[in-house]
């Protein structure tokens, strides 16, 4: 319980003066006698809980509490919740206050309170960014058809009913930011001001429909190759030397002197670059970065560096920078040149040396978590003298300070609000390839752009997502007069049904759900490699999802689909028994194995033809015999004959074999020449003498298209995993072509589906990995 109020003096004015308060306001809440006891004396509780003077956040606080709650009691009790910053927000105030309000005549239960008002819940951006984004992504066609004129606080609304205490100045900025990176900046139809059309019901109902289907995967498909499109005007991209003609490009004083001299070095040549962070498995959104980079060097007579971003030595191992290479190579990519950020470590620290002394650049000591999220606090340190900053930069590389302790940062505001990217910070880790040469690292903000200049790229190409650093790469590049490429931003690529995040792999490693990054149930590209997915079939599936500059998320059907074409032009056929059932032929024709000639390619014999073996012991599918006949069911029964593929037979059982289970174990059939025969309803695939190999049968490993969002995953994307994701056959039997065959040989076993040698096997037993199913339902009749 607060004590009696107090009289107030000329220190209680310095004490509303040191919760922030403005002299005027301090001034008229002196004269309410009432209000400014009980103000004091929050205040003066709120100092003995803290052991100081409550800072201004928690001043304002318990201002709003003072005036809207009289009662001295529970004013008390709500102090020492702000006081301990348990209650951090207007809206958890507001919740608070509702709460007392309707407990007023006894006693309040604190964890009843605690639940209802939020305390103790903590949102974090990344929660605050991943709904953003699911939000965005459910209006994501009605946003690209209103633009700025769609109604923002429908995403407003959605984040708060998902994430009730999350502070809402941070959503707008979130919302803001992810718009900005959606639609590009403000054009002048958005400025106009939109005239009211009339309602339209049908029209609603048909823009609703093909909303979500955009949602789900459905979008339109390109039909033109990439490189048509990349080669055609599908981006507006400038020509090279031409930078200045783009939209947002800083124009200074140098900037011609500079493209000439470009030109120069160049000849005009479109320059790329790919330039991945090498810590950890390239993805299949980075496919479509591929050959958005590559391609479009490719299909414009140019040149694109594969440049590793190898800024961050904690993270960075060897069997990245290897597994980076053979994936782009694998898709079809040769670099014109293996760059990395680290081959200009010496230029970019005289660079930074010189940033400081044009006075764009300083030495600061906030802390981290002082300068993180949105609207941190503005640097005590950034106008400190140029000298002063200089010789802390050389102690910071000299190894004079701990990490964290110090860090260089630009001074310039970014597009997102973002106030002084840090250019360097301290961290003692061995390089990947300087070893102990440097211990301060440039970040991502500073090296990329200065990368790019020191390449002559022409053409700077990268996610929507780095929209908001566009204005530091043009500011670093022109604070230091140096040649400016263009930094042009295109649609990541997602898919339903995984994840891709790199922390979130290793999870799912780390406990055993999958084997490592090349399992054959991930996205990433070793793992579809390993599975037997062509590299042509998904340059095919990037194609189709087009050159776009809004983000994709599409459907792994529409993928499968581009592998069926491919598989089913190159991929030989074998055959394959996954559930053997014996079937002895009594009147076979011969003592000895007789050779049968199968076509590789049935729809193209001039592809050439392989052989197998049939003697009077062949295998079936289970599935393919019934005891009983029934309607529809149009392959083997004891009244229904059948024809083997290939073989020239039609079979026709005679006896029907059983277990002590009652379970057909063996049949007992005749055989006639098929053209002989009544042609029969069906033809099964079989073997004999058979291989014994095992089968690896993949399926979605989550159950749910989203196992990020929390709406349809509450227990997180662990507990979404898919039991039934790998099923393991391991005593399939396949026909003797297939003996010589190495890892990632593929073939489609006819009726089965297409299947790939894995790595695992051995000159003992082969192991195939299913790829894709046939395009037919593997359950028709």
């Amino acid at each position: 319980m607060m004590a009696a109020p107090v009289s107030v003096s000329a220190s209680g004015f310095e004490l509303l003066c040191g919760i922030g308060l403005s002299e005027q306001k301090a001034k008229e809440t002196l004269r309410n006698q009432a209000l400014c006891g009980l103000l004091i004396q929050a205040i003066e509780q709120a100092q003995a809980i803290l052991g100081s003077t409550p800072d201004k956040a928690t001043g304002t606080l318990l201002y709003n509490a003072a005036t809207r709650l009289k009662d001295q009691t529970h004013l008390g009790f709500l102090v020492k919740y702000i006081a301990k910053k348990e209650v951090t927000s207007d809206l958890q105030l507001n919740a608070s206050l509702n709460y007392i309000k309707n407990h007023q005549l006894g006693p309040i239960d604190s964890a009843d309170f605690e639940r209802e008002c939020g305390i103790g819940v903590v949102v974090t951006p990344e929660q605050i960014e991943e709904v953003v984004e699911a939000a965005v992504d459910k209006y994501r066609n009605q946003l690209m058809l209103d633009r700025y004129h769609f109604n923002m606080g429908l995403l407003m609304g959605e984040v708060r009913n998902k994430l009730k205490w999350a502070d809402g100045k941070i959503i707008k900025n979130e919302v803001d930011l992810q718009v900005l990176n959606l639609l590009g900046p403000k054009t002048e139809a958005d400025l106009e001001k939109k005239t009211k059309a009339p309602k339209q019901k049908t029209q609603k109902v048909a823009t609703e429909s093909k909303e979500e289907s955009a949602i789900n995967g459905e979008v339109e498909v390109q039909s033109a190759s990439l490189m048509e499109q990349l080669r055609g005007e599908a981006m507006k991209f400038h020509k090279p030397g031409e930078n200045f003609k783009t939209e947002g490009y800083v124009v200074t004083a140098n900037t011609m002197d500079l493209l000439q001299k470009h030109l120069e070095i160049t000849g005009g040549q479109v320059r790329a670059r790919f330039p991945p962070e090498p810590n950890g498995i390239l993805h299949i959104g980075h496919a479509k970065a591929i050959n958005f980079n590559f391609g479009y060097a490719k299909a414009n007579d140019g040149i694109c560096f594969l440049r590793y971003d190898d800024t961050n030595p904690e993270k960075e191992e060897e069997k990245y920078f290897r597994g980076i290479k053979d994936m782009v190579e694998w898709l079809g990519y040769k670099p014109s040149a293996v760059t990395h950020a680290s081959d200009y470590f010496d230029q970019l620290y005289d660079w930074a040396m010189e940033l400081i002394k044009r006075g764009q650049a300083y030495a600061c000591h906030q802390k981290v978590d002082e300068i993180k999220g949105h609207n941190p606090p503005p640097s005590p340190w950034r106008d400190r003298p140029i000298e002063e900053s200089l010789i802390l930069f050389e102690e910071m590389r000299k190894g004079m300070f701990a990490e964290g302790e110090v860090t260089l940062r630009m001074k310039l505001i970014m597009e997102d609000g973002k106030m002084d990217p840090v250019a360097y910070r301290i961290k003692y880790t061995p390089h990947h390839r300087t070893g102990d040469s440097w211990c301060i690292y440039p970040t991502y903000d500073y090296t990329h752009c200065l990368c790019d200049s020191i390449e002559h790229i022409t053409h700077s190409l990268c996610t929507k997502e780095f929209q908001a650093r566009r204005s530091s790469y043009y500011w670093l590049c022109n604070a230091l007069d140096l040649y400016c490429p263009v930094q042009w931003e295109y649609g990541r690529l997602n898919l339903h049904y995984t994840v891709v995040s790199k922390r979130k792999i290793i999870k799912l490693v780390e406990t055993g759900i999958v084997r490592d990054w090349d399992d054959p149930r991930l996205f990433t590209l070793t793992a579809l490699r390993r599975r037997g997915f062509p590299p042509e079939a998904i340059n095919n599936f990037c194609a189709k999802v087009g050159v776009t500059v809004a983000q994709t998320t599409m459907e792994p059907h529409l993928l499968e689909s581009c592998v069926r074409d491919v598989l089913n032009e190159t991929a030989p056929r074998a055959m394959a028994v996954l559930e053997p059932l014996k079937v002895i032929i009594t009147n076979f024709p011969s003592d000895q194995p007789l050779e049968i000639s199968v076509p590789n390619f049935p729809a193209d014999e001039s592809k050439g033809f392989h052989t197998v073996p049939i003697t009077s012991t062949i295998y079936i599918e289970q599935s393919d015999f019934r005891e009983v006949t029934e309607k529809g069911y149009k392959r083997l029964t004891p009244q229904q004959s059948v024809g083997l593929r290939h073989a020239g037979f039609v079979i026709s059982v005679q006896r029907v074999i059983k277990n002590k289970n009652g379970k057909v174990v063996e049949l007992e059939a005749t055989s006639v020449k098929s053209e002989t025969a009544e042609k029969p309803k069906a033809f099964i695939h079989w073997v004999s003498s058979p291989l014994i190999c095992e089968l690896r049968l993949y399926e979605r490993l989550f159950l749910h298209k989203c196992p990020e969002d929390p709406s349809e995953v509450p227990g997180g994307f662990l507990s979404d995993i898919n039991p039934n994701s790998l099923r393991v056959i391991e005593d399939a039997m396949l026909d003797v072509s297939v003996k010589n065959a190495k890892a990632f040989d593929k073939f489609q076993f006819e009726r089965v589906g297409y299947f790939s040698v894995d790595l695992d096997s051995t000159d003992q037993k082969l192991v195939f990995n299913r790829t894709v199913m046939l395009k037919e339902d593997p359950g028709k009749i």
